[in-house]
C-alpha cells in the first residue's frame, strides 16, 4: 500500500514538473511572437518608473507612443523614489486635454528588494516583503503589457508576469528598453531578464549592444 502512494506521488510529480518544463518552454518560444494576428483595442499597461534618468528616459518614450492604444496605463515607483510618479502625473495632466487620452491613469509604488547600502542579510526579509507585494500588485493590474527600462523594481514584476504565462493565469507582452547611458554593456536588470529569456523584446540604442547580444532589438537612439 505504501510503496503503491510512493509511486504514485513520483509519477505525480514527474508529470507536473514535465508540464511545468513544457510550459517554459512553450512561453520562451511564443513570447517573441505577436499576440495578436490584428490591431488589438486598448491595451492595459503597467509602466515601471526608476530614480535618475530612467523616469526621464521613460517620459520622453512615451510622449512619442500612440497613447490611445495602452491604457488604461499603471504608473509603479519604488516606495523611496517621491519624484518619479509625480513626473508621470505631469504627463497624464498634459493628456487630459485629449478626452481618448486622459482620465485613464493610476499611481502605485512598491517596495524595494535592497535599498542602497543595505546588508545582503537583512536584504533577505526585504526581498521577501517586496516579492509579496509584488505579487499583490500583479493580481490586481492583470496587466497586459509592462514596459520596462532598467530600474530593479521591475524584477520581481517581470518575474511574476513570465510566471502568470506559465500558468496560464495571465499573458503579458513584456518591453524592456535599456537605457542610453548603457553602451558596452546591458545593465543588471536588462542581463538578468534577457539570460532568462523572460522579456518578449529587448530594445538596445547601440550597434555594439546588438553584436553583443544578438537576440536585442537595435532601434538606435531614442531619446
Amino acid at each position: 500500500m505504501e510503496v503503491g502512494f510512493l509511486n504514485a506521488a513520483i509519477l505525480l510529480i514527474i508529470g507536473i514538473s514535465t508540464w511545468i518544463i513544457a510550459r517554459i518552454i512553450y512561453v520562451i518560444h511564443r513570447s517573441s511572437k505577436p499576440l495578436y494576428n490584428k490591431p488589438p483595442g486598448p491595451l492595459s499597461t503597467l509602466i515601471v518608473l526608476g530614480s535618475g534618468g530612467h523616469t526621464a528616459e521613460m517620459i520622453n518614450l512615451l510622449a512619442v507612443m500612440q497613447m490611445d492604444r495602452f491604457k488604461p496605463r499603471y504608473y509603479i515607483a519604488a516606495a523611496t523614489d517621491n519624484m518619479s510618479l509625480q513626473k508621470a502625473r505631469v504627463l497624464e495632466d498634459s493628456l487630459m486635454d485629449k478626452v481618448e487620452l486622459g482620465g485613464t491613469s493610476q499611481f502605485m509604488q512598491i517596495y524595494r528588494s535592497r535599498e542602497v547600502g543595505q546588508s545582503y542579510v537583512t536584504s533577505v526579509g526585504t526581498t521577501l516583503v517586496a516579492l509579496t507585494h509584488a505579487l499583490w500588485l500583479m493580481i490586481k493590474i492583470r496587466p497586459q503589457v509592462i514596459l520596462c527600462n532598467g530600474p530593479g523594481t521591475c524584477i520581481p514584476l517581470c518575474v511574476i508576469a513570465f510566471f502568470f504565462k506559465v500558468f496560464g493565469i495571465r499573458w503579458s507582452s513584456i518591453f524592456y528598453v535599456e537605457s542610453i547611458a548603457r553602451v558596452r554593456r546591458l545593465s543588471l536588470s536588462g542581463l538578468l531578464l534577457y539570460k532568462l529569456r523572460m522579456v518578449d523584446q529587448l530594445f538596445v540604442q547601440w550597434p555594439q549592444l546588438k553584436s553583443k547580444y544578438p537576440r536585442a532589438n537595435y532601434v538606435g537612439r531614442l531619446m
